[in-house]
């Protein structure tokens, strides 16, 4: 689990089929073979560590949905380690499972290909950064991004059509989820009975 709040952007170094390398420094910091990265929002687990970089072994799906398909060595990357049980939550709840990817519009506008779990106001991760959905009309929506967050993220390269990484609040996922099962009771007769209608 993560929060969003980036802790440093990493280079790619190498993209050798399916082992991505990265080269960085802070977050190798107390990083050992196992440990989850979220790299561009995306979980990964660490599987051979240098003084300089870490790998990770990346699946046939994760580059089918991610931005991971485009990139090219020389490109920045969002890195988050994941949540430690005493540390604070800054952003949102980020699983660093991605839904899909987002193509970028200008001016922090994106454009996806299913708006469904995006949601006004609500929380979603771009590239891994936790940030707040502030215009959604049909699938093209924005977001605010303060000064702090765009120089520290990878956010700042983003030119127009770019694809991002999107992952949308975990909340509302469930939500339809329970709302959407064969034995959910929840109806209008309910609803009037429980004095919601």
């Amino acid at each position: 689990m993560f929060t969003g709040i980036v802790e440093e952007t990493g280079i790619l170094k190498c993209i050798s089929g399916s082992v991505v390398t990265v080269e960085c420094s802070d977050i190798l910091k107390g990083t050992k073979i196992g440990d989850s990265v979220a790299i561009n929002g995306c979980c990964q687990t660490v599987t051979a560590i240098t003084p300089k970089t870490f790998s990770v072994y990346v699946s046939e799906e994760t580059f089918k949905i991610t931005n991971f398909r485009l990139m090219k060595p020389g490109d920045f990357v969002n890195l988050e380690r994941a949540l430690m049980p005493s540390s604070r939550i800054g952003g949102h709840i980020v699983q660093g499972h991605v839904d899909m990817t987002a193509k970028y519009l200008g001016n922090m506008m994106f454009e996806v290909s299913d708006s469904k779990y995006i949601v006004y106001k609500g929380s979603i991760a771009l590239n891994g950064v936790s940030l707040t959905v502030s215009k959604l009309d049909g699938n093209i929506f924005s977001v605010a991004v303060i000064p702090h967050t765009l120089q520290n993220t990878n956010l700042k390269n983003l030119r127009i059509g770019d694809l991002v990484n999107i992952e949308t609040d975990i909340i509302g996922r469930y939500v339809e989820k329970f709302l959407s099962t064969e034995h959910n009771r929840i109806d209008e007769k309910f609803l009037i009975e429980n004095g919601f209608v």
